[in-house]
């Protein structure tokens, strides 16, 4: 395979998966999957999706409530002592294996978690790579206009001088004079990247603070969320009530925070979905008024490339410096 073969980016399956989720705004009316960050009604369908999750988190309160209230309501008298043990074995099983679901899911929070930091670095060091060839462009284009306006014309003036009794010489001067003209119009025609307002590497330094706080957040409901669930087993095997009662209120707290945790989730990975799956349509939308058509431009040069005259190869041997 040819080292110059063109690698077309492909986003992973699961960004269409994501991608392709309801966009509904807070009207309830469906909107375009476009990524548009500055867009109200975009806006509005990831908050939407939060929302969702607070349903969630409401209903899911609500069940935990009235299971409560029939748990007091319903509660009898002390009964026989064998028709009280199945009771509490199947509660106590029932605790158990949803202690160890939960645990099941911490694992699978934390493996998430670590994947997702990963990924935030993948990006930040793209960034930063972005950031350091744009500054790569930017050094060549100067470099290479400073030496054309002052190398190249000093040159030029001292071999019209040099040919100054040769009139086809003078013309091949003359023409190559005009063609160094257009090159420094090509670039300044160039995109000048900071009239974007866009620093990458400052985008590249908050996105890894951000990160990093995230993750710390992260990591620590989770290790709250693996302690409630080992203290509420602990308090099952003693038949300690205060216990019982503590961590299970300290559950039903990690409770809310996970629903919510759940729905920022949730929301951030759509947005970011719609922006994988076509980033450079929204690359293109910020940067066009600024980004003319480069291409446009080319034929303006090439339309120049006549025959300089029959001077020519006079001029090249002329503007060798001799030892």
């Amino acid at each position: 395979m040819s080292s110059s073969a063109r690698v077309d980016y492909i986003a992973p399956w699961w960004t269409y998966w994501l991608h392709n989720f309801p966009h509904v705004n807070l009207r309830l009316q469906s909107i375009e999957n476009t990524f548009k960050p500055q867009d109200e009604d975009y806006q509005q369908s990831l908050m939407f999706l939060f929302c969702v999750a607070a349903a969630g988190l409401g209903l899911n309160l609500l069940a935990l409530a009235v299971y409560l209230s029939c748990l007091c309501c319903c509660r009898r008298d002390e009964e026989a002592e064998e028709t009280k043990k199945p009771n509490s074995c199947c509660v106590t099983w029932s605790a158990v294996a949803a202690g160890l679901l939960s645990c099941v899911a911490v694992g699978v929070g934390f493996y998430g978690n670590s994947e997702t930091n990963d990924g935030v670095y993948q990006l930040t060091y793209s960034l930063y790579n972005a950031n350091h060839t744009l500054a790569g462009v930017e050094n060549l284009v100067m470099g290479t206009m400073g030496g054309m306006q002052s190398g190249l014309k000093e040159h030029l003036s001292r071999l019209d001088e040099i040919f100054a009794t040769r009139g086809d010489f003078v013309q091949t001067l003359q023409f190559m004079q005009q063609m160094s003209d257009n090159v420094i119009k090509q670039l300044l025609g160039l995109p000048d990247w900071e009239q974007a307002k866009v620093d990458l590497a400052a985008i590249a330094d908050q996105t890894a603070f951000v990160e990093y706080y995230r993750w710390l957040t992260y990591l620590l409901i989770l290790i709250l969320d693996l302690v409630i669930c080992l203290a509420a087993c602990l308090g099952l095997a003693k038949q300690s009530r205060w216990l019982l009662t503590t961590m299970m209120v300290f559950g039903v707290l990690t409770l809310i925070l996970s629903w919510a945790s759940l729905g920022a989730d949730i929301a951030t990975a759509v947005g970011t979905s719609d922006f994988c799956v076509s980033p450079d349509k929204f690359i293109m939308n910020q940067t066009k008024d600024m980004v003319s058509s480069v291409p446009d431009s080319f034929p303006a040069i090439t339309d120049h490339h006549a025959d300089p005259g029959p001077g020519a190869a006079a001029v090249r041997c002329a503007s060798v410096p001799h030892g």
